[in-house]
């Protein structure tokens, strides 16, 4: 089980490019708090990234930063740098129009690549959303990661046949690359989050067992025996890591996967039951209001009639 795919994919962190920076002289940008997490990739010069209360984070070219949904931030030239709003009618041109947003009154220096990771609003596991602060990787650390961003910044420059097909590819392939580095050469860096508890070997064995048989009776005993620790250990691991005891987890991993279900799939609440780990209809359909305050058919009249009425998102 490669529980960090598994996990992104039932949590539809789907990638897409927002919008291609070119920035030159004196500029800055405030960019308001969004529900997709961001990844930030610069592709040539220097930017600096603003956080409320944190000192400015010098990224270079070949670096990246993720920041969880919801994170306020500015991007900008230097540190000093007064940052002004978000022109949205010219990054929606910019969107339409598959063009470069130009920012500052010199000739552009700087390059940033704006990558959005949406979140499917039913899924309540927070693998991108818990981060506590920016996560940064320099292209010091991979080679590999640097690659691929030349790899996205060739098929911008020249677009052809598939190439909004490569670029979405390219964009989910750079977030996993930037976790695995990111893992392998940051080992104290947001603990308390999904992401850093993959670096937790007994939490990490856990979480695959975990998303590999969601439907196995899972008791804190057995998934503790099953990965060859006590059960206090793994509950000791699995508080530290994510705040919340192993049992807490399964619960909500396994409401995550009914409500994904319910939404997309005409699948009967009692075939449904047993697929994620409930004896019966009516232990399932309990467990499942309390998690989400509607029974199951209930849930699933509802959220679809809101998935037809909500907005699409731009481009």
């Amino acid at each position: 089980m490669d529980v960090l795919a598994e996990a992104l994919r039932v949590s539809g962190a789907r990638g897409a490019l927002g919008v291609v920076l070119k920035a030159g002289g004196s500029w800055g940008l405030w960019l308001d708090p969004s529900p997709a997490a961001a990844l930030h990739v610069v592709a040539r010069g220097t930017m600096w990234l603003h956080v409320p209360g944190g000192e400015p984070l010098e990224v270079r070219a070949g670096d990246a930063v993720l920041l969880a949904p919801g994170t306020a931030h500015g991007i900008a030239g230097g540190t000093r740098t007064t940052l002004g709003p978000c022109d949205r009618e010219a990054t929606v041109r910019a969107l339409t129009d598959g063009t470069a947003l130009h920012l500052g009154s010199a000739p552009a220096q700087t390059e940033v690549l704006v990558l959005r990771y949406e979140r499917d609003p039913e899924v309540s596991t927070p693998v991108l959303s818990s981060l506590g602060r920016p996560m940064h990787v320099t292209s010091r650390e991979n080679t590999q990661l640097r690659m691929t961003v030349e790899l996205l910044t060739a098929e911008l420059a020249h677009p052809q046949t598939g190439t909004t097909a490569a670029v979405n590819s390219i964009v989910d392939l750079l977030l996993i690359q930037f976790v695995r580095v990111w893992l392998a050469r940051h080992p104290e860096g947001n603990s308390g989050s999904w992401l850093g508890a993959l670096r937790d070997p007994v939490v990490r064995d856990a979480l695959e067992r975990v998303h590999a048989r969601p439907q196995h009776p899972w008791t804190t005993a057995s998934l503790a025996a099953a990965t060859a620790v006590s059960r206090t250990t793994l509950s000791r691991r699995f508080r530290s890591a994510l705040g919340q005891t192993p049992g807490a987890y399964l619960t909500q991993w396994r409401m995550d996967l009914a409500a994904v279900r319910l939404r997309d799939t005409d699948e009967p609440v009692e075939s449904l039951s047993g697929a994620v780990g409930y004896a019966s209809p009516h232990a399932f359909s309990r467990a499942f209001r309390r998690a989400r305050g509607l029974p199951p058919g209930e849930y699933r009249v509802r959220v679809r009639a809101e998935a037809d009425a909500w907005p699409r998102p731009l481009p």
